[in-house]
């Protein structure tokens, strides 16, 4: 009996044209210098799950589809009298992806998810937070081709953020780059 080592098509251009790129852009010594990306989370809030529990297990079984694994739904820290909220109460969903998982949902992300939002430009370059991570918005859960329109009883959005060992913006920004995220080419025009 044979096993077959599969690793992700983005996993392979990492190590095969990414590190090699960002060795020569910021001048590494050596490949472990390398940014690298650590994980990536997805985050959903749930509007009005405080009078509906259904509405949280349709989000965290819509996003168990969206990333291959299984998500959680996440809960209240405190009591918030005017929102009706209880500690410990259902209000979101999460998944945090590693490895095959992450590299898989990266690539089907950036070629064929962000291309079928509405008049997608690219998405913004100036997310990241001072320390290597970048974060960014999807409006609409229909974007991902897992997600069948007809079942879908409400449009939602989420946040999906990327952990990487940079240390800086810019190292963080070639990293995603080189790995195909499409950032927006702000051009300046005087004209």
């Amino acid at each position: 009996m044979s096993t077959v080592n599969y690793a992700p098509r983005l996993q392979s251009k990492y190590k095969d044209e990414v590190v090699p790129a960002l060795m020569k852009k910021f001048g590494y010594s050596t490949v472990m210098q390398a940014p690298k990306l650590v994980k990536i989370c997805l985050n959903q809030g749930v509007k009005g799950s405080v009078s509906d529990k259904k509405l949280v297990d349709d989000a965290v079984k819509e996003m168990t589809m969206i990333a291959g694994q299984k998500a959680v739904p996440t809960m209240s820290k405190k009591d918030i009298s005017n929102f009706k909220l209880r500690k410990n109460m259902p209000i979101g969903a999460r998944v945090t992806l590693r490895g095959a998982n992450m590299f898989e949902f990266l690539d089907r992300l950036v070629s064929i998810s962000l291309p079928r939002v509405r008049d997608f430009k690219g998405i913004n370059e100036k997310a990241f937070d001072g320390y290597g991570n970048y974060t960014f918005g999807v409006t609409e859960q229909i974007i991902y081709p897992e997600i069948d329109i007809d079942k879908v009883n409400r449009i939602s959005g989420m946040d999906i953020t990327f952990v990487t060992t940079a240390n800086t913006n810019e190292e963080a920004y070639e990293l995603l780059k080189e790995l195909g995220m499409p950032f927006k080419n702000i051009k300046k025009d005087n004209n």
